[in-house]
């Protein structure tokens, strides 16, 4: 009966959905893109972003603005009507980029690190992306915007 007292109290001060994580990938949307201090347009700009389908991860929300934070640890707040639902990746490592997803495929391209790939699908270690004159298929190990 001690733990049945125990877990309502813990529910009660301790929702389910304070442990549920806020915490996904997504794009920004604009060629220019104002990142602030706060969660709101009151709050002086930190930084401005200048590449769109550039992969951030939201990690907090209040109202209509998203904390986010990119590859290099950057973080702030961006307003939602700037950010859509995530559509790239950016490798950690220089990659190859290959017709079918498997190493044993032909290789198409060598992929620098650092740039950004948009992607048109995915499956389990793979996605198909797109990147200049080039498509084809990436190991998304070692990838900066896909869980």
């Amino acid at each position: 009966m001690k733990n049945l007292y125990f877990l309502i109290l813990l529910w009660i001060f301790f929702p389910l959905n304070v442990f549920a994580s806020d915490t996904f990938f997504l794009s920004l949307k604009k060629n220019k893109v104002n990142v602030r201090y706060g969660p709101g347009f009151e709050y002086p700009i930190k930084y401005i972003y200048k590449k769109i389908n550039l992969p951030i991860k939201q990690i907090d929300k209040k109202e209509n603005f998203r904390r986010i934070i990119d590859l290099k640890n950057n973080s702030g707040w961006i307003h939602v009507s700037q950010l859509k639902k995530v559509n790239s990746l950016i490798p950690k490592i220089d990659k190859i980029l290959f017709s079918k997803p498997t190493n044993f495929s032909k290789p198409l391209a060598k992929i620098e690190k650092g740039r950004v790939l948009l992607i048109q699908n995915c499956n389990d270690d793979w996605c198909k992306v797109k990147t200049g004159n080039f498509k084809g298929w990436v190991k998304i190990e070692d990838s900066w915007g896909v869980n």
